[in-house]
């Protein structure tokens, strides 16, 4: 079986690792711990970066540091992970949905004006599959109305987008370097792992204090054991740190293959005329962090009955996400009553991403594309 994604493990995060173990600097604090914050959020162009245990809590936390009151909403796409509007629904506030872009996938940005209502806090832009959202827009539409960003570059590792396009004054710029506030996952199969972990940056001092509080329950500065506010465990370790710092050093090398293999699946796959494949927008640099397709309903089937087609050709995949207004636990609960998201609902329904990871080779690439072309020949 050809899997789905492999994380890349080498010699460097092992030597860091084996260090870190023997400093006995094993739990949350360390110098593996601050060099990766420090890195992390000098690569994606922040200045703090409050590491912490995955990119759920990250969402939990950024979400916290907007002290939403009751009624209080923020907009998100429809598809993405739970994490985005379980984020929001847990700190007390409404995430208000948006469906998908038609070839990006990503939020539909032409959509989220309608949305803006007196109780809007904050807009969440997720970058999807690697491909930026379009991020002036919202940055825009933000300043007009006075709310904060929150972007989500969970899947989108060294994207970069080219913000200010309209003006003589654009420039390229990596994603989590966006918004107000940004989030990343640091799970088993993004381009930097540290196993679990993630990590929240942001350029605001008052916001750092505040996240990093946050992730340590909440101790107080001058009485340790005292709290006014209620905090949570979301620490990083300093041996997942080791891992991650060894991860940022090789970035260059990993957007580079990632790359390599969405454009060569692009460039086999592109000739199959019922599937649609991942674009890359004139304005963005995007990182294939999962190489996903579309099928078209000509073929008869879903992605479900595609999946198990490849599954017996030896292929593993995943299928898209499913839109939040489409989650039972959601729509239990009266949330989302009668919207319809038709893009979000189709691409659902007919997208599934092949093998994507690091260790992918030149040889099994070549075989899923093979058995692609057997089933939709």
């Amino acid at each position: 079986m050809i899997p789905v994604n492999e994380p890349l493990i080498g010699e460097k995060e092992i030597e860091y690792v084996l260090d870190c173990l023997r400093t006995g600097w094993i739990s949350s604090s360390g110098k593996y711990l601050e060099s990766f914050e420090n890195a992390w959020a000098s690569y994606c162009g922040m200045r703090y970066g409050i590491a912490v245990s995955n990119g759920t809590t990250a969402l939990q936390i950024a979400v916290a540091c907007l002290g939403l009151q009751p009624a209080d909403e923020v907009i998100l796409p429809t598809f993405t992970i739970i994490s985005c509007a379980q984020a929001v629904t847990y700190n007390g506030g409404i995430p208000v949905l948006v469906d998908s872009e038609p070839r990006t996938w990503c939020l539909d940005v032409s959509q989220v004006a309608a949305k803006i209502t007196p109780h809007t806090r904050a807009i969440m832009p997720v970058h999807i599959y690697g491909h930026p959202v379009d991020m002036d827009p919202i940055t825009s539409l933000a300043k007009q109305h006075g709310l904060l960003i929150i972007e989500d570059a969970a899947e989108a590792h060294g994207a970069e987008y080219f913000s200010g396009r309209d003006t003589s004054n654009g420039v390229w710029r990596r994603c989590g370097g966006l918004g107000d506030i940004s989030v990343f996952s640091f799970y088993a199969n993004k381009l930097v792992t540290t196993g679990e972990g993630g990590m929240v940056l942001t350029n605001d001092p008052r916001i750092a204090d505040q996240a990093r509080s946050l992730r340590n329950l909440c101790f107080h500065r001058e009485r340790r054991f005292y709290h006014t506010e209620l905090g949570h465990n979301f620490r990083l370790t300093n041996l997942q740190a080791a891992i991650g710092l060894a991860q940022i050093e090789r970035m260059p090398e990993t957007i580079a293959k990632k790359r390599w293999i969405g454009e060569t699946y692009t460039r086999r796959l592109k000739h199959i005329p019922c599937i649609q494949l991942p674009v890359e927008e004139t304005w963005a640099r995007q990182v294939y962090w999962m190489y996903g397709l579309v099928l078209n309903e000509t073929t008869g089937l879903s992605a479900v009955d595609f999946a198990g087609l490849l599954h017996d050709e030896g292929i593993e995949t995943r299928p898209f996400f499913l839109g939040m207004h489409e989650q039972p636990v959601y729509t239990n609960k009266g949330l989302f009553k009668g919207e319809k998201y038709p893009i979000a609902e189709r691409i659902a329904r007919q997208g599934l991403y092949l093998p994507s990871g690091l260790n992918l080779t030149e040889a099994q690439m070549e075989a899923v594309c093979r058995a692609v072309e057997k089933i939709l020949a």
